[in-house]
Protein backbone atom coordinates (compact mmCIF):
# COMPACT_ATOMS: atom_id res chain seq x y z
CA UNK A 1 0.00 0.00 0.00
CA UNK A 2 1.29 3.43 -0.93
CA UNK A 3 -1.40 6.11 -0.56
CA UNK A 4 -4.54 5.82 1.53
CA UNK A 5 -7.50 7.91 0.43
CA UNK A 6 -10.23 8.61 2.98
CA UNK A 7 -13.36 9.78 1.16
CA UNK A 8 -16.03 11.30 3.36
CA UNK A 9 -19.51 12.23 2.10
CA UNK A 10 -21.37 14.57 4.45
CA UNK A 11 -24.89 15.91 4.71
CA UNK A 12 -26.08 17.91 7.73
CA UNK A 13 -23.83 16.23 10.28
CA UNK A 14 -22.34 19.35 11.82
CA UNK A 15 -22.28 17.65 15.23
CA UNK A 16 -20.00 14.86 14.01
CA UNK A 17 -18.16 15.82 10.82
CA UNK A 18 -15.32 17.60 12.62
CA UNK A 19 -14.54 14.55 14.75
CA UNK A 20 -14.63 12.34 11.64
CA UNK A 21 -12.17 14.61 9.80
CA UNK A 22 -9.91 14.82 12.86
CA UNK A 23 -9.80 11.02 13.04
CA UNK A 24 -8.88 10.80 9.35
CA UNK A 25 -6.10 13.34 9.73
CA UNK A 26 -4.77 11.44 12.76
CA UNK A 27 -4.27 8.17 10.86
CA UNK A 28 -0.65 7.08 11.12
CA UNK A 29 0.70 6.65 7.60
CA UNK A 30 3.17 8.69 5.51
CA UNK A 31 0.76 9.29 2.62
CA UNK A 32 -2.90 9.91 3.49
CA UNK A 33 -5.28 12.15 1.58
CA UNK A 34 -8.65 13.19 3.00
CA UNK A 35 -11.41 14.11 0.56
CA UNK A 36 -14.60 15.56 2.08
CA UNK A 37 -17.67 16.03 -0.12
CA UNK A 38 -20.40 18.17 1.39
CA UNK A 39 -23.65 17.27 -0.34
CA UNK A 40 -25.53 20.53 0.00
CA UNK A 41 -25.70 20.73 3.80
CA UNK A 42 -27.99 23.37 5.24
CA UNK A 43 -26.55 23.30 8.76
CA UNK A 44 -23.09 24.48 9.84
CA UNK A 45 -21.20 21.62 8.16
CA UNK A 46 -19.71 23.68 5.36
CA UNK A 47 -18.07 26.18 7.69
CA UNK A 48 -16.56 23.35 9.73
CA UNK A 49 -15.20 21.64 6.60
CA UNK A 50 -13.85 24.87 5.15
CA UNK A 51 -12.01 25.51 8.42
CA UNK A 52 -9.58 22.66 7.66
CA UNK A 53 -8.18 24.59 4.71
CA UNK A 54 -5.52 22.82 2.66
CA UNK A 55 -5.23 19.93 5.12
CA UNK A 56 -8.08 18.28 3.20
CA UNK A 57 -9.57 18.32 -0.28
CA UNK A 58 -13.02 19.84 0.16
CA UNK A 59 -15.76 19.57 -2.46
CA UNK A 60 -18.97 21.54 -2.03
CA UNK A 61 -21.84 20.47 -4.25
CA UNK A 62 -25.58 20.93 -4.45
CA UNK A 63 -27.55 18.19 -2.75
CA UNK A 64 -27.57 15.13 -5.01
CA UNK A 65 -27.53 12.20 -2.55
CA UNK A 66 -24.87 9.92 -1.03
CA UNK A 67 -24.12 8.08 -4.27
CA UNK A 68 -23.31 11.28 -6.15
CA UNK A 69 -21.18 12.48 -3.23
CA UNK A 70 -19.19 9.24 -3.19
CA UNK A 71 -18.80 9.33 -6.98
CA UNK A 72 -17.40 12.85 -6.72
CA UNK A 73 -15.12 11.93 -3.84
CA UNK A 74 -13.75 8.83 -5.53
CA UNK A 75 -13.10 10.76 -8.75
CA UNK A 76 -11.09 13.32 -6.76
CA UNK A 77 -9.09 10.70 -4.86
CA UNK A 78 -5.81 9.16 -5.98
CA UNK A 79 -4.99 6.48 -3.39
CA UNK A 80 -4.45 2.84 -4.24
CA UNK A 81 -6.50 2.03 -1.11
CA UNK A 82 -9.79 3.85 -0.39
CA UNK A 83 -11.96 4.06 2.72
CA UNK A 84 -15.42 5.64 2.46
CA UNK A 85 -15.80 7.10 5.96
CA UNK A 86 -19.30 8.08 7.04
CA UNK A 87 -19.15 11.55 8.55
CA UNK A 88 -20.64 10.36 11.85
CA UNK A 89 -18.02 7.60 12.28
CA UNK A 90 -14.33 7.77 13.24
CA UNK A 91 -11.14 5.87 12.40
CA UNK A 92 -8.54 4.47 14.78
CA UNK A 93 -5.08 6.00 14.15
CA UNK A 94 -3.61 2.51 13.58
CA UNK A 95 -5.95 1.51 10.75
CA UNK A 96 -3.51 2.20 7.89
CA UNK A 97 -0.74 0.24 9.62
CA UNK A 98 -3.07 -2.75 9.95
CA UNK A 99 -4.11 -2.45 6.30
CA UNK A 100 -0.47 -2.49 5.23
CA UNK A 101 0.17 -5.67 7.25
CA UNK A 102 -2.44 -7.57 5.24
CA UNK A 103 -2.35 -5.87 1.84
CA UNK A 104 -1.50 -7.96 -1.20
CA UNK A 105 -2.44 -8.19 -4.89
CA UNK A 106 -5.80 -9.78 -5.64
CA UNK A 107 -7.70 -8.21 -2.74
CA UNK A 108 -10.98 -6.42 -3.26
CA UNK A 109 -11.11 -5.20 0.34
CA UNK A 110 -9.97 -5.56 3.93
CA UNK A 111 -12.79 -5.37 6.48
CA UNK A 112 -12.57 -4.50 10.16
CA UNK A 113 -14.67 -4.89 13.25
CA UNK A 114 -16.33 -1.69 14.49
CA UNK A 115 -16.69 -0.40 18.04
CA UNK A 116 -20.07 1.09 18.92
CA UNK A 117 -19.87 4.53 20.51
CA UNK A 118 -22.56 6.93 21.68
CA UNK A 119 -23.27 10.44 20.50
CA UNK A 120 -20.44 11.79 22.64
CA UNK A 121 -17.96 9.20 21.36
CA UNK A 122 -17.90 6.99 24.48
CA UNK A 123 -18.11 3.21 24.15
CA UNK A 124 -21.76 2.16 23.93
CA UNK A 125 -21.99 -1.59 23.64
CA UNK A 126 -19.88 -4.18 21.95
CA UNK A 127 -17.97 -4.72 18.77
CA UNK A 128 -19.63 -5.73 15.52
CA UNK A 129 -19.72 -7.74 13.39
CA UNK A 130 -18.95 -10.62 15.74
CA UNK A 131 -16.77 -12.52 13.32
CA UNK A 132 -16.21 -15.42 15.71
CA UNK A 133 -13.40 -17.26 13.98
CA UNK A 134 -11.81 -15.17 11.26
CA UNK A 135 -13.19 -16.31 7.89
CA UNK A 136 -10.93 -17.03 4.95
CA UNK A 137 -11.55 -15.36 1.57
CA UNK A 138 -12.74 -18.76 0.29
CA UNK A 139 -15.31 -19.05 3.07
CA UNK A 140 -16.57 -15.52 2.44
CA UNK A 141 -16.97 -16.29 -1.26
CA UNK A 142 -18.79 -19.57 -0.54
CA UNK A 143 -21.20 -17.89 1.87
CA UNK A 144 -22.22 -15.10 -0.47
CA UNK A 145 -22.61 -17.49 -3.39
CA UNK A 146 -24.78 -19.80 -1.25
CA UNK A 147 -26.83 -17.28 0.76
CA UNK A 148 -26.24 -13.83 -0.73
CA UNK A 149 -24.66 -12.73 2.56
CA UNK A 150 -21.43 -12.81 4.53
CA UNK A 151 -20.33 -11.17 7.81
CA UNK A 152 -19.30 -7.64 6.96
CA UNK A 153 -19.35 -4.20 8.60
CA UNK A 154 -21.13 -1.29 6.90
CA UNK A 155 -19.31 1.30 4.79
CA UNK A 156 -16.74 2.81 7.15
CA UNK A 157 -15.39 -0.58 8.18
CA UNK A 158 -13.92 -1.43 4.77
CA UNK A 159 -10.74 -0.50 2.91
CA UNK A 160 -11.02 -1.13 -0.84
CA UNK A 161 -8.47 -1.70 -3.55
CA UNK A 162 -8.67 1.03 -6.15
CA UNK A 163 -8.45 -1.56 -8.94
CA UNK A 164 -11.63 -3.15 -7.58
CA UNK A 165 -13.50 0.16 -7.22
CA UNK A 166 -12.58 1.17 -10.77
CA UNK A 167 -14.64 -1.80 -11.99
CA UNK A 168 -17.73 -0.29 -10.34
CA UNK A 169 -17.36 3.50 -10.32
CA UNK A 170 -19.04 5.77 -11.09
CA UNK A 171 -21.99 4.01 -9.48
CA UNK A 172 -25.12 4.28 -11.57
CA UNK A 173 -27.84 3.84 -8.95
CA UNK A 174 -28.61 0.19 -9.69
CA UNK A 175 -28.24 -0.53 -5.97
CA UNK A 176 -29.79 2.71 -4.76
CA UNK A 177 -28.17 5.60 -2.95
CA UNK A 178 -25.96 3.76 -0.47
CA UNK A 179 -22.47 3.27 -1.88
CA UNK A 180 -21.70 0.25 0.25
CA UNK A 181 -24.67 -1.66 -1.16
CA UNK A 182 -22.74 -2.07 -4.41
CA UNK A 183 -19.22 -2.43 -3.09
CA UNK A 184 -19.97 -4.90 -0.29
CA UNK A 185 -22.03 -7.15 -2.53
CA UNK A 186 -19.52 -7.26 -5.37
CA UNK A 187 -16.32 -7.55 -3.30
CA UNK A 188 -16.25 -11.35 -2.75
CA UNK A 189 -17.07 -12.02 -6.41
CA UNK A 190 -14.29 -9.82 -7.80
CA UNK A 191 -11.43 -10.39 -5.36
CA UNK A 192 -10.42 -11.71 -1.97
CA UNK A 193 -11.92 -10.30 1.24
CA UNK A 194 -9.55 -10.22 4.19
CA UNK A 195 -11.05 -9.92 7.68
CA UNK A 196 -9.35 -8.15 10.60
CA UNK A 197 -11.32 -8.75 13.83
CA UNK A 198 -9.60 -5.88 15.66
CA UNK A 199 -12.00 -2.91 16.07
CA UNK A 200 -10.39 -0.08 14.11
CA UNK A 201 -13.48 1.99 13.29
CA UNK A 202 -15.89 3.71 15.69
CA UNK A 203 -19.55 3.45 14.72
CA UNK A 204 -21.59 6.20 16.32
CA UNK A 205 -25.11 5.47 17.58
CA UNK A 206 -27.22 8.61 17.72
CA UNK A 207 -30.77 7.56 16.81
CA UNK A 208 -30.63 9.01 13.30
CA UNK A 209 -28.41 6.31 11.80
CA UNK A 210 -29.67 5.13 8.43
CA UNK A 211 -29.21 1.57 9.71
CA UNK A 212 -31.64 2.11 12.63
CA UNK A 213 -34.60 0.14 11.25
CA UNK A 214 -37.14 1.00 13.95
CA UNK A 215 -36.97 4.70 13.13
CA UNK A 216 -39.41 4.12 10.27
CA UNK A 217 -41.33 1.01 9.16
CA UNK A 218 -40.36 1.79 5.55
CA UNK A 219 -36.74 0.91 6.37
CA UNK A 220 -37.49 -2.82 6.44
CA UNK A 221 -38.84 -2.62 2.90
CA UNK A 222 -35.88 -0.48 1.86
CA UNK A 223 -33.43 -3.01 3.30
CA UNK A 224 -35.09 -5.90 1.47
CA UNK A 225 -35.31 -4.00 -1.80
CA UNK A 226 -31.65 -3.08 -1.46
CA UNK A 227 -30.60 -6.67 -0.68
CA UNK A 228 -32.45 -7.91 -3.77
CA UNK A 229 -30.98 -5.26 -6.04
CA UNK A 230 -27.42 -5.51 -4.74
CA UNK A 231 -27.26 -9.29 -5.16
CA UNK A 232 -28.61 -8.99 -8.71
CA UNK A 233 -25.99 -6.33 -9.32
CA UNK A 234 -23.17 -8.48 -7.91
CA UNK A 235 -24.23 -11.43 -10.04
CA UNK A 236 -24.30 -9.22 -13.13
CA UNK A 237 -20.84 -7.70 -12.62
CA UNK A 238 -19.45 -11.17 -11.86
CA UNK A 239 -21.08 -12.72 -14.93
CA UNK A 240 -23.18 -15.15 -12.86
CA UNK A 241 -26.60 -16.45 -14.00
CA UNK A 242 -29.70 -14.56 -12.91
CA UNK A 243 -31.22 -17.72 -11.38
CA UNK A 244 -28.61 -17.54 -8.60
CA UNK A 245 -30.57 -14.62 -7.10
CA UNK A 246 -32.71 -17.09 -5.14
CA UNK A 247 -29.69 -17.80 -2.93
CA UNK A 248 -30.61 -14.73 -0.86
CA UNK A 249 -33.53 -16.67 0.63
CA UNK A 250 -31.00 -18.74 2.60
CA UNK A 251 -29.47 -15.73 4.37
CA UNK A 252 -30.32 -15.75 8.10
CA UNK A 253 -30.18 -12.00 8.68
CA UNK A 254 -32.28 -11.40 5.61
CA UNK A 255 -34.77 -14.02 6.82
CA UNK A 256 -35.34 -11.93 9.95
CA UNK A 257 -35.82 -8.77 7.89
CA UNK A 258 -38.22 -10.59 5.57
CA UNK A 259 -40.31 -11.91 8.46
CA UNK A 260 -40.40 -8.52 10.20
CA UNK A 261 -41.47 -6.72 7.05
CA UNK A 262 -44.07 -9.38 6.24
CA UNK A 263 -45.77 -8.86 9.59
CA UNK A 264 -45.56 -5.07 9.40
CA UNK A 265 -46.49 -4.64 5.71
CA UNK A 266 -47.99 -7.99 4.54
CA UNK A 267 -49.28 -6.60 1.24
CA UNK A 268 -45.83 -5.49 0.04
CA UNK A 269 -43.37 -7.81 -1.69
CA UNK A 270 -39.92 -6.22 -2.10
CA UNK A 271 -38.49 -9.60 -3.16
CA UNK A 272 -40.84 -10.63 -5.99
CA UNK A 273 -40.61 -14.41 -5.49
CA UNK A 274 -41.03 -14.30 -1.68
CA UNK A 275 -44.08 -15.19 0.42
CA UNK A 276 -45.10 -16.01 3.97
CA UNK A 277 -45.11 -19.72 3.16
CA UNK A 278 -41.58 -19.42 1.73
CA UNK A 279 -40.44 -17.68 4.92
CA UNK A 280 -41.86 -20.49 7.04
CA UNK A 281 -40.02 -23.09 4.94
CA UNK A 282 -36.80 -21.09 5.17
CA UNK A 283 -37.21 -20.73 8.95
CA UNK A 284 -37.48 -24.50 9.30
CA UNK A 285 -34.42 -25.17 7.11
CA UNK A 286 -32.19 -22.27 8.18
CA UNK A 287 -30.30 -24.31 10.81
CA UNK A 288 -28.89 -26.35 7.91
CA UNK A 289 -28.03 -23.49 5.54
CA UNK A 290 -24.37 -22.45 5.03
CA UNK A 291 -22.92 -19.55 6.97
CA UNK A 292 -20.61 -18.56 9.81
CA UNK A 293 -23.19 -18.73 12.60
CA UNK A 294 -23.06 -21.40 15.30
CA UNK A 295 -25.87 -23.89 15.93
CA UNK A 296 -27.31 -21.92 18.86
CA UNK A 297 -27.68 -18.79 16.74
CA UNK A 298 -29.19 -20.75 13.85
CA UNK A 299 -31.79 -22.30 16.15
CA UNK A 300 -32.55 -18.92 17.72
CA UNK A 301 -33.20 -17.39 14.29
CA UNK A 302 -35.41 -20.33 13.35
CA UNK A 303 -37.51 -20.11 16.52
CA UNK A 304 -37.75 -16.30 16.37
CA UNK A 305 -38.87 -16.31 12.74
CA UNK A 306 -41.48 -19.03 13.22
CA UNK A 307 -42.81 -17.34 16.36
CA UNK A 308 -43.13 -13.94 14.70
CA UNK A 309 -44.87 -15.48 11.69
CA UNK A 310 -47.43 -17.22 13.92
CA UNK A 311 -47.87 -14.67 16.73
CA UNK A 312 -50.76 -12.22 17.09
CA UNK A 313 -49.93 -8.85 15.59
CA UNK A 314 -49.25 -7.08 18.89
CA UNK A 315 -46.85 -9.78 20.09
CA UNK A 316 -45.18 -9.98 16.69
CA UNK A 317 -44.56 -6.25 16.82
CA UNK A 318 -42.97 -6.49 20.28
CA UNK A 319 -40.69 -9.31 19.13
CA UNK A 320 -39.64 -7.27 16.09
CA UNK A 321 -38.93 -4.19 18.22
CA UNK A 322 -36.92 -6.27 20.68
CA UNK A 323 -34.86 -7.84 17.90
CA UNK A 324 -34.04 -4.65 16.00
CA UNK A 325 -33.65 -2.10 18.79
CA UNK A 326 -30.30 -0.34 19.08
Amino acid sequence: MRRLSIVMPNYNYEDFVGAAIDSALAVRWPDVEVVVVDDGSTDGSRAIIAGYGERITAIFQANAGPRAACNAGFAASTGDVVIFLDSDDMLDPAIAERIAEHWRPGLSKIQFAMQRVDKAGAHAGGVFPDFGSVPSPEQVRHWIESTGAYPTPPGSGNAYAREFLELLFPLDGTCGEDTDASTLAAAPFLGDVITVPEPLVYYRLHGSNRSYLLADDDRFREQLDQAYRRHRYALAVAGRPERDIRAILKGRHLLQLRVAHHRIRPAERPIPFDSGAQMARDALTTPFAPGPEGLAHRLMVSVWALTVLAAPQALARKLIESRFSQ
